[in-house]
């Protein structure tokens, strides 16, 4: 059985645009980036189109409901707390969210002044339940888990100390810090 081709919308009105906007950003918090991919679909594929999609994005941040600074603030306070991400990790995501990079620079700046990266990583180590290392093995998970988490490799070696992983996964770490 074939798949039928999706039917050809009409594009939206500016007013339908900005109300169909303003449900998205309701359902959740979405950069200026995210929103326009999302408004793009709904338009004409013209300059008209893209002239009303910028119209709707400016009205947004006129109303307030719409700040990328704001959802770099927030989104990087919740993964820290909530997640207990590092600079690296959060950075990333905020790069695919559309974030500039020097927003993405002050943001975590900010976000990271008073905390301390290793007790963000024994955090995080604590909320996935991971034990201290009993081999080479479960060290090397560990090492991947924090990577992926976002943490530098200093911060990863003084979390490994503290779990009295063993010494040949301490140099091996030592020697990734050295290359960075």
């Amino acid at each position: 059985m074939p798949f039928r081709k999706p039917k050809a919308r009409e594009p939206m009105s500016e007013t339908e645009l900005l109300d169909y906007a303003a449900a998205a950003l309701g359902r959740r918090m979405r950069t200026v980036a995210e929103l326009k991919k999302l408004m793009k679909a709904r338009v004409e594929d013209s300059a008209e189109g893209e002239a009303k999609i910028g119209r709707v994005i400016a009205r947004l941040e006129e109303m307030r409901y719409l700040s990328d600074p704001r959802f770099a603030a927030d989104f990087t306070r919740l993964r820290q707390e909530n997640q207990a991400f590092g600079k690296r990790r959060i950075a990333n995501d905020l790069r695919q969210k559309g974030i500039a990079s020097p927003l993405i620079e002050q943001t975590l700046t900010a976000a990271f002044e008073d905390v301390k990266e290793l007790d963000l990583a024994r955090e995080h180590l604590r909320k996935k339940r991971i034990a201290a290392p009993t081999n080479e093995k479960e060290s090397a998970r560990i090492v991947r888990r924090l990577a992926a988490a976002g943490f530098s490799t200093g911060t990863i070696f003084a979390a490994l100390k503290e779990l009295k992983a063993s010494d040949d996964v301490l140099a091996e770490v030592e020697s990734l810090d050295e290359m960075e």
